[in-house]
């Protein structure tokens, strides 16, 4: 007797309810799913947690899908497309969101991706938490047409959650699943979703649903834009950097970044062989400093930023306290600087005129 192959499939896989309850559903129907978590370097909860910031009850931040991939038994495979990535976001063939968010550019290629992944493993098909309609840029059913054109993968996507709704794919044809067993969501509403989680077992999720991704944010796209308008360009390192801190530009055109927390002072100050670098003598804020073009700073210059760090600072009765800087250790700039000056508190609208 003919052993009967076994249907294997890859999921994209966030962590969150939707792709939680699609790899369930599948599973459920004898399919072994292995989940792929995709690190562009832009998830919020995951860049905050490989920074050691702590949350504000005082916890610290777990990457949702390594939670619930070991919560409810998944395999997970975690794949780092964060270098390819930045080609996305600096040219994507479909344009933006509300923000700099090249959704539908995104989900196709991490789809190419997901396929790759899928003839690697000897799996027959992709596994997708999209619910029809919960998106306005991607989850139509034109967007994802053509996102599915886009990365060579049509009819090998199952949505689980709007399958009901949707053109039967190929495994369903092919009866490796049971398209009466999937769901037909559509829309924003989450009450479904809710339902579902408990029939399945889903008693714990990631709250609030919905995106973690800086792309999506309003105040990390109105940095980036300003980026580009003084530079004319942006570097992969200028993406990173708009994730961290409080962003200034000072009136010579330099940046200026200065920690919110401890995570984001660890960090910076392993950035100080990069960037001109400034501390409290004591405890405090922390910040980098950036020139358009690669130079040393001014006298002018070292006191402004030096006085921005200080409005983060615990300071005398009179608004001061010393600040260390250190220039980066580059060739380029022969001149060294490091010392120590006196920052003051500056003026509140000139700190609002300064700020990104």
């Amino acid at each position: 007797m003919e052993k009967k192959e076994k249907i294997k499939a890859v999921a994209l896989y966030s962590g969150g309810l939707d792709s939680t309850l699609a790899i369930k559903l599948i599973q459920n129907q004898g399919i072994d799913v292995l989940a792929i978590h995709f690190y562009t370097g832009f998830c919020i909860t995951e860049t905050k947690r490989r920074r050691g910031e702590k949350k504000p009850d005082g916890s610290h931040y777990m990457n949702p899908a390594l939670k619930y991939a070991a919560k409810y038994g998944f395999k997970l495979e975690i794949v780092d497309i964060s270098e390819e990535y930045f080609d996305i976001i600096q040219n994507p063939k479909y344009g933006y969101g509300a923000n700099i968010n090249p959704c539908i550019d995104c989900r196709a290629f991490m789809y190419k991706k997901a396929k790759e992944i899928m003839e690697r493993e000897g799996a027959h098909f992709i596994v997708s938490g999209e619910v029809l309609n919960q998106r306005p840029m991607s989850q139509h059913l034109k967007a994802m047409k053509i996102i599915e054109k886009e990365a060579g993968v049509e009819g090998l996507v199952v949505k689980p959650l709007s399958a009901k709704v949707l053109p039967p794919t190929i495994p369903e044809q092919k009866g490796w699943i049971d398209r009466n067993k999937l769901e037909g969501i559509v829309g924003r509403s989450r009450k479904r979703q809710l339902q579902l989680a408990k029939e399945l077992g889903i008693d714990e999720f990631e709250q609030p649903a919905g995106g973690c991704c800086y792309l999506t944010d309003e105040n990390f796209a109105r940095k980036y834009q300003e980026t580009i308008s003084v530079q004319g360009f942006i570097t992969r390192d200028d993406l990173y950097l708009l994730t961290i801190g409080r962003h200034f530009r000072l009136p010579s055109g330099t940046k200026v970044i200065i920690s919110r927390n401890e995570g984001e002072g660890n960090f910076i100050k392993g950035l100080k062989k990069n960037y001109w670098y400034f501390e409290p003598v004591g405890k405090g804020a922390v910040a980098i400093a950036k020139p358009i073009e690669e130079r040393n700073l001014t006298d002018e210059e070292i006191k402004q930023i030096a006085d921005l760090v200080a409005r983060y600072c615990k300071t005398d009765e009179e608004g001061k306290i010393k600040i260390k800087y250190f220039s980066p250790q580059t060739d380029l700039l022969i001149e060294n600087k490091e010392g120590i000056i006196v920052g003051n508190k500056p003026e509140e609208k000139i700190l609002e005129s300064w700020r990104i």
